[in-house]
């Protein structure tokens, strides 16, 4: 695979974000998948292993079904990736809206990665007694619970990994793994928090998709309202958020910041 350099792509955007955007939806995914492996090729020749912890959505989707295939597999020794997950849904792990199921069919499953190398967030039931296992859990396994790469979407509403608008997750602050109820979907939901976020050595959000610009643009471009955008309040100036964008979802950024 040809040498690959993506942090001569990076742009700045502020203080606490970086932002690329590779191109359309596919080659977005492309550089993604290269990304992926570089964070842990370096990884495992640093530290001896590569702790990621995956995302739902349909573009991580689109990447792990990437990375399953030649010649990318090829590229990384899979015994020595630990997956963790950065959210899940109140569903058993065989159901298609279940994160680590989506996963593992986009390909993971087909990886070389040993069974015991897979953490999943079982939130299907006693969802805050599992979530403070899962948090436990980190805490033991991952060193420093630092994972090298915190993998992150973005909804229509703002919400990351299943931080939801003006939902009580949004303020823990002693955690790495919260239990949320989401009112606007009456469901609890699993997910990182904020400080478990910002202890990772690389965190993405990849945002693909022309019905995505409009709130890249407020979340961006607009008024910091982390309760409302929790997407916002991602990155900080020592642990910098890098936005992963495609032509589409990132119209709005590039327009802006190619007339500043």
């Amino acid at each position: 695979m040809e040498k690959f350099d993506w942090l001569s792509q990076i742009h700045p955007f502020d203080e606490r974000r970086n932002y690329i955007i590779p191109g359309n939806e596919e080659e977005t995914i492309r550089f993604s998948a290269l990304q992926f492996l570089q964070i842990g090729q370096e990884a495992i020749a640093q530290r001896g292993h590569f702790y990621v912890a995956l995302s739902g959505g349909s573009t991580p989707h689109a990447i792990y079904k990437k990375l399953s295939q030649l010649p990318y597999r090829e590229q990384l020794d899979w015994s020595r990736v630990i997956c963790f997950w950065s959210d899940e849904r109140s569903v058993p792990p065989t159901d298609p809206e279940s994160n680590f199921f989506n996963a593992m069919q986009a390909g993971f499953a087909q990886l070389h990665i040993p069974h015991q190398n897979f953490f999943r967030m079982e939130a299907e039931k006693d969802i805050e007694e599992h979530a403070r296992i899962y948090d436990q859990l980190i805490q033991e396994n991952v060193p420093h619970s630092c994972f090298d790469l915190m993998m992150l979407g973005m909804g229509e509403d703002g919400h990351t990994g299943s931080l939801f608008p003006q939902t009580h997750g949004l303020h823990t602050t002693d955690r790495l793994v919260v239990a949320n109820y989401v009112p606007q979907k009456q469901t609890w939901r699993m997910s990182v928090t904020y400080q478990c976020i910002h202890q990772s050595r690389q965190i993405c959000i990849y945002v693909t998709g022309a019905k995505k610009r409009s709130i890249v643009d407020q979340v961006l471009l607009g008024t910091y309202q982390p309760n409302l955008y929790p997407v916002q309040k991602v990155g900080t100036p020592h642990h910098q958020a890098l936005w992963i964008l495609d032509q589409a979802a990132g119209a709005g950024i590039a327009d802006v910041l190619e007339n500043t």
